[in-house]
């Protein structure tokens, strides 16, 4: 994937304000589609304050799943237990269990070494 065009915010939101036409601006940045202008222009917008940022990917604010006591299966077939509750049950990275179906559900007993 290419790197992002560098584009001046300022003028590109000056210029859609002004009312100048889609194509005309296309050509000034030269932005090779409509969806091009589009994603620069909702940068800039988020940039200079007038458009709330977007919250992607796993960081930054409050994630309900992770608060929350949910553990699920990723389509790895991995079993993820959020950080939190890894860190309230003083696991660490290489903690090892072994799993039994138990009438409730499932048990997890923390093995030695």
């Amino acid at each position: 994937m290419p790197a992002k065009k560098k584009v001046d915010g300022a003028k590109l939101i000056k210029l859609v304000e002004s009312g100048k036409h889609q194509r005309e601006i296309m050509k000034e940045f030269k932005f090779s589609s409509p969806a091009q202008l589009k994603s620069h222009y909702l940068e800039a917008l988020m940039n200079a304050g007038k458009a709330s940022q977007i919250q992607s990917g796993r960081g930054g604010g409050s994630n309900k799943a992770a608060d929350s006591k949910e553990v699920f299966v990723s389509k790895r077939g991995s079993v993820v237990i959020p950080k939190l509750m890894i860190e309230e049950m003083g696991f660490a990275e290489g903690s090892r269990f072994s799993v039994r179906k138990t009438k409730s559900g499932i048990s997890l007993k923390t093995l030695e070494g």
